[in-house]
């Protein structure tokens, strides 16, 4: 079954509120493995939408934080 778009934001969210968890439990054990499955269901939605992860975080943040140009970031 095709789990499109819609249904790939859905797992990704699911996995968001995991990794949330994971932090607010200072869960050491299980926050690696929930950052590599928020990041890999984020690179699958800009890959289903034409976007090149790589480069887009590059364009964006390649010269460190946007507005303090630190990182990482250490704007207030």
């Amino acid at each position: 079954r095709v789990r499109g778009l819609e249904g790939t934001y859905l797992w990704f969210a699911e996995e968001v509120g995991e990794l949330t968890r994971a932090i607010r439990r200072d869960d050491q054990e299980n926050l690696e493995e929930e950052f590599a499955d928020v990041l890999a269901w984020l690179v699958t939605l800009a890959s289903m939408k034409g976007v090149n992860m790589e480069a887009a975080v590059e364009k964006k943040y390649g010269n460190g934080c946007p507005y303090c140009s630190a990182a990482p970031c250490s704007c207030q």
